[in-house]
């Protein structure tokens, strides 16, 4: 294999989470915290999401302060407590195989651990790491934290390792890393985010087919 080591993001990029989950989720709390606020498009909140992050969405633009992103918080955890998107079609096959042929199998996300667990557990695949959001922002994306976490217990070269991510987030920190990175962008079809991504990005992925053309 090409690769030894995958580092995967988990919303957009294994699930179909933002459409079903997060920005439903973004209405509600708009609803309660911003009531006159114009909430944004699907594609919009993507778009947000891309850059400049919805973190720095909330604050800056906004206006959150560290209560209202609380309670934004714990409307979000609320929601998709019982509600659970489906894996791409196609994407836990190709986990299986890679892991099959001795391919170690990491995520790092800013979504909570548990979320991530109990995703994969519904499918029932193991993961080999999992990064999830960090109260310490130096052991979250973008941090090269993670990237030096795998090499460390994996005993994996940076050239064995490819990040998979639909963010600017996992971009950033394959290249503060000195690792390849791929664009996972089967979730939309946003030409701002794409061109990016096509520009800045190793490789390129518009399916999920693509992605086993490389790493097989």
């Amino acid at each position: 294999m090409k690769f030894k080591c995958l580092i995967i993001d988990h919303d957009d990029t294994a699930v179909n989470s933002t459409p079903f989950l997060h920005y439903p989720a973004y209405i509600e709390a708009m609803k309660i915290l911003r009531p006159k606020h114009n909430i944004l498009s699907l594609e919009e909140y993507f778009i947000k999401n891309f850059d400049p992050g919805l973190s720095n969405f909330f604050r800056n633009e906004l206006n959150m302060n560290e209560e209202e992103l609380i309670v934004e918080y714990n409307i979000w955890r609320e929601f998709i407590k019982n509600r659970m998107p489906e894996f791409f079609d196609g994407f836990i096959d190709l986990l299986k195989e890679f892991k099959g042929k001795g391919g170690t199998i990491v995520v790092a996300s800013h979504s909570d651990r548990d979320i991530i667990e109990r995703d994969y557990r519904r499918v029932s695949f193991m993961l080999d790491l999992i990064f999830g959001w960090d109260k310490d922002e130096k052991k979250r994306k973008p941090s090269e934290y993670i990237v030096l976490e795998v090499i460390e217990k994996f005993k994996i070269s940076p050239e064995e390792i490819l990040i998979i991510d639909d963010l600017k987030s996992g971009l950033i920190m394959a290249k503060n890393s000195n690792v390849k990175f791929g664009a996972a962008l089967w979730a939309h079809n946003i030409s701002k985010i794409i061109e990016y991504m096509k520009k800045e990005s190793n490789y390129f992925f518009k399916s999920i087919e693509d992605l086993k053309e490389i790493i097989f």
